[in-house]
């Protein structure tokens, strides 16, 4: 049972190693060994109908089955039943095991796979078909004792297990007469009974999540979708580096037929910034101190204040842009790309970013480990760099890669650079550097609020001195630019829905960029719009519309980056940590609170 390539996928994952499973229990997606590696499972992009460069389970015969997919309550494992025409049933479970052990976190390149029959006799395949190198090679199975390895010129991977290791080899017909366990996992032997590691790894996973998940800090309303957000954010988390992940896949389009195909498995230094700020809402603070080890590590290899926008999880790793011949794309809609050429790009925000993900280091008194003076003096010339820069030209928040300009939202980040660090002086007492960072703080947010106002169009727009509406306008009230009670706000608030509004959701912009003019919803947007109108005192609408867009959430509830406002599908890569980042953010904003609940 081959499925048309979709985004009615669930994601599974532990930190290093996540891949995407659809409705009928096939992996789909997963690179190897770790979230920007090669794909050996690649058949979401790999034309309309992939024979190849999946993981899947499938009855015996083209009958007709139903499935039915859901998550584990509160964690990442994902349970798959399939149900054929003659009443017959089985399950998979799926996950990536991730729970503490010799007081570390273990979370191996490892994917679990438990079978368990239901109902019925089940006659199964197993069909196994990994790619390496990018699609150009198919390695052929070679058998053990109780396992199947598949090498390539990047290294090995195997599957241990205790299923009838021909029938998988050859792809043949068994019937699945008890529990099986397949664990996929780096080329070596498994140390232990193979049903026994499973059932270990299944139990300490399911524990370790319901533990990350108690402690997390919930609104009243709309808590399953902001677990869900949440726990898919983590999985975003590259545990080692401290980096994270704009999305766990590359080259799903923006649109049908459209080159917008970008390689989202880097750290996105602004992407970070939301997401480290969506998990902090929910008192998951632990990945903001992995982040500040991370852009630490950036910055002492940069060794200077010039960052780049973007960076690998490893950030020594190129990110040269190239494309993969072998693949066909997602549906057809190629290029395949590898890298990213926006790591060239000059982005202004990336300093403010840095900067406001650190500041909670100052002031958050859960954490075992302050900001101190010695953090102070690592993002000071973050902010010198950020003012000398602030009202020059660059790629902006949206990359456009030939219309440099000076972006509002860039100039509006360089002045969060400068007011956060005053905050940050202030309350270490430094008071003659507080004074110096208001003062050019100061002077920073009369120059941009001048030139960003357009008196003719009731609004502040996308860059200095231009007619160019944006829906990053949205952001100037939260990020402290404006007061959310300043009449031009409001208006903004007006002028970008009116124009930028399509059936209930939210473009970038209306203009066509290097790509033409978008056909499709960026979905952060709309999740901005919502945050504004509720910052304006238009709180019913902006619940109703929080609610039509929770409603294109997949059947896991989980969102991509773009949505089609005509048919409401979902595009582009995914999960997005953007689109989750909006759902905690606006749940945060909108919900009652618990003692207007009791």
């Amino acid at each position: 049972m081959t499925m048309r390539p979709s985004l009615d996928v669930a994601v599974i994952g532990n930190g290093n190693l996540s891949a995407l499973v659809d409705r009928s229990g096939a992996i789909v997606w997963m690179c190897w060994p770790r979230v920007d590696g090669d794909p050996v499972f690649c058949a979401l992009i790999d034309g309309e109908a992939p024979e190849a460069g999946q993981f899947s389970i499938v009855f015996d015969g083209e009958g007709k089955v139903e499935t039915e997919q859901s998550y584990l309550r509160n964690t990442a494992v994902v349970r798959t039943v399939l149900r054929s025409e003659t009443g017959a049933s089985f399950s998979i479970t799926d996950f990536a095991p991730r729970f503490h052990r010799y007081d570390r976190l273990f979370n191996p390149p490892t994917i679990v796979r438990l079978i368990e029959p239901l109902s019925g006799l089940c006659r199964i395949r197993v069909r196994l078909r990994p790619r390496m190198g990018w699609g150009s090679l198919r390695p052929t199975p070679v058998m053990g004792s109780n396992h199947v390895r598949f090498a390539g010129d990047g290294g090995s991977i195997r599957l241990s297990t205790d299923a009838p290791v021909s029938y998988i080899a050859s792809e043949g017909a068994f019937v699945l007469s008890r529990p099986m366990t397949l664990i996929l996992h780096p080329d070596e032997p498994m140390s232990d009974s193979i049903p026994r590691v499973g059932r270990e790894f299944h139990d300490k996973t399911v524990e370790g999540w319901h533990g990350w998940v108690r402690n997390l800090n919930l609104p009243f309303e709309w808590q399953q979708e902001v677990i869900r957000a949440a726990i898919t954010l983590q999985l975003c988390s590259f545990e080692q580096s401290g980096a994270i992940v704009a999305a766990l896949t590359t080259s799903m389009p923006e649109a049908p037929g459209e080159q917008r195909n970008w390689d989202y498995r880097y750290c996105w230094i602004r992407d970070a910034y939301f997401t480290v700020l969506a998990l902090n809402h929910v008192g998951a603070s632990v990945t903001m101190e992995r982040f500040i080890d991370y852009v630490t590590n950036v910055i002492a290899m940069e060794g200077g204040a010039n960052l780049k926008p973007v960076y690998a999880v490893l950030p020594e790793t190129t990110l040269e842009e190239r494309n993969a011949p072998h693949l066909a794309g997602y549906r057809g809609h190629g290029p395949v790309r590898i890298g990213n050429d926006a790591v060239n790009q000059v982005q202004h925000d990336v300093y403010g970013s840095v900067i406001l993900a650190a500041s909670q280091m100052f002031f958050d008194e859960r954490l075992p480990k302050k900001g101190d003076e010695a953090l102070f003096a690592m993002l000071e010339p973050l902010g010198m760099k950020a003012l000398a820069v602030a009202l020059t030209t660059d790629a902006g928040i949206w990359e456009y890669r030939d219309k440099p300009s000076i972006h509002t939202y860039s100039a509006a980040m360089c002045w969060v650079a400068c007011d956060r660090l005053a905050r940050i002086a202030n309350r270490l007492g430094l008071t003659e550097r507080a004074l110096q960072w208001r003062k050019s703080a100061d002077e920073l947010r009369d120059a941009i609020l001048s030139r960003a106002w357009n008196a003719r169009l009731k609004c502040f727009t996308g860059s200095l001195d231009s007619d160019h509406i944006d829906a990053s306008a949205l952001l100037l009230a939260e990020l402290g630019l404006v007061k959310a009670e300043d009449p031009r706000f409001g208006s903004t608030v007006e002028v970008i829905g009116n124009t930028l509004g399509r059936k209930g959701y939210l473009f970038r912009y209306a203009e066509p960029d290097d790509f033409g003019a978008p056909s499709t919803a960026f979905t952060i947007c709309s999740f901005w719009y919502v945050e504004a109108l509720a910052a304006i005192g238009r709180a019913d609408e902006a619940r109703q519309l929080f609610e039509r867009i929770l409603a294109r959430r997949n059947h896991v509830g989980l969102l991509s980056e773009d949505i089609d406002p005509e048919s409401g599908e979902l595009w582009g890569n995914f999960p997005q940590t953007y689109s989750l980042v909006g759902i905690i953010l606006c749940a945060m904003r909108l919900s009652k609170s618990w003692e207007e609940a009791r």
